[in-house]
């Protein structure tokens, strides 16, 4: 069952640092899997956390690395994926129907378009991705089109894996690049789980 909280005009979607923030906002100790480009960028802009890891390449694979996150330990695990993303590696949701992790939320932040390699059209304009995770199995399975219908309560306390699909306005937000390489990334992210399993 798709529980849709809006359905609007495309004029009034919002823009997708906006969703990002709105979500970022209402969750906590998560460890948070984002998508490469401008919506890793816009995540660390709104929200830095040592819980977060932002992915600079393997465009695709956000939502098979939090798939394997969540099967590895037992905190929650959000993955901030995008449609060009999803499209490229379908099987991940087959995948993560059938491991059925209760610890993973999918939140897949649909602008129809690649953003950050040009913003060519994607096939998201002609295929509900909401739908197709129905398709596959997904019982909760969660709808949003505007930033201050987000309430992500009813996701987090939902048992996973749960998909999420979020309609935001094409485009992108005027912010830096991440100020840390690969290599700090994963290493600061990778403490925060390893001390957070000590305690």
């Amino acid at each position: 069952m798709i529980l849709e909280f809006s359905r609007i005009k495309l004029s009034e979607k919002m823009e997708r640092i906006n969703a990002i923030k709105t979500i970022a906002n209402q969750i906590d100790d998560e460890l948070v899997v984002c998508n490469i480009g401008f919506p890793s960028r816009e995540l660390y802009q709104v929200k830095d956390s040592p819980n977060h890891f932002y992915m600079l390449g393997s465009m695709g694979m956000a939502s098979s690395i939090g798939l394997g996150l969540a099967i590895a330990q037992a905190r929650k695990v959000i993955v901030f994926d995008g449609d060009g993303s999803v499209l490229m590696n379908l099987g991940s949701l087959v995948t993560i129907y059938n491991q059925a992790p209760e610890n993973l939320i999918l939140v897949v932040i649909d602008n129809e378009c690649y953003g950050s390699t040009g913003s060519q059209c994607t096939y998201a304009s002609t295929v509900d991705l909401g739908e197709v995770a129905q398709s596959i199995g997904f019982k909760n399975n969660f709808k949003f089109s505007e930033s201050g219908e987000i309430n992500f309560q009813p996701v987090l306390e939902a048992e996973g894996p749960i998909f999420v699909h979020l309609k935001v306005k094409a485009g992108n937000a005027d912010v830096p690049i991440i100020d840390m390489t690969p290599e700090e990334i994963i290493s600061r992210f990778m403490k925060e789980i390893k001390e957070k399993e000590i305690k």
